[in-house]
């Protein structure tokens, strides 16, 4: 016979819901998977840094660059000198070495000098200041006279070319055939004449 005080009911009523509590907690990755979540996490830091590097020489080489366009853009006065020497007879000697060697010196660095004489205009290059009229010698609009020289450095363009431009003459031809109809109409109406004094 039970005690009053003793009753095995709610020891049977605990018992499953202590087996249920363990089967809501979460469980353990396994190692399989915490490798490949590791896995995942250092091929993400590699991209990043592998992005941020290109991201810092790119912005190294354009700064080194833009350095290297300043000082070119700094010697073209003296470019222009040497050029101005050069035309009037007056480079040689001395003067002549150091100048061959800081036009190799800035050939090195890719500074190109455009603009001469008999060059076919184009606006990104040059920069038209006077218009020299019209020539046959010329079938488009081309450079006549040079009154700077222009600088690029690759595509980049660092000073356009001041120049005074000719343009090809127009065709005579287009005028002359008005002419031609008009005495062509005359005969047509002289005899047109004619026929009115038969009648």
């Amino acid at each position: 016979m039970t005690e009053p005080g003793t009753d095995s009911v709610p020891e049977q009523e605990s018992t499953p819901a202590e087996e249920a509590q363990p089967a809501e907690t979460p469980t353990e990755p396994t190692p399989e998977q915490q490798l490949a979540e590791r896995t995942l996490d250092l091929q993400r830091l590699q991209a990043e840094y592998v992005n941020y590097k290109r991201r810092v020489d790119r912005d190294r080489e354009l700064v080194r660059a833009q350095g290297e366009a300043a000082v070119l853009q700094s010697l073209l006065t003296v470019l222009d000198d040497i050029g101005r020497a050069a035309e009037h007879g007056e480079l040689a000697g001395g003067f002549k070495a150091v100048a061959d060697s800081l036009q190799a010196a800035v050939a090195k660095h890719k500074l190109e000098a455009f603009g001469a004489k008999g060059e076919a205009f184009d606006p990104a290059l040059h920069e038209a200041v006077f218009h020299a009229g019209e020539s046959t010698e010329v079938d488009t609009t081309t450079i006549d006279t040079v009154m700077r020289t222009g600088y690029k450095i690759g595509d980049r363009v660092i000073r356009p070319a001041t120049v005074g431009v000719v343009d090809p003459a127009s065709d005579a031809a287009a005028p002359s055939a008005p002419a031609e109809d008009a005495s062509a109409e005359a005969p047509a109406a002289e005899s047109a004449t004619d026929a009115d004094d038969n009648q």
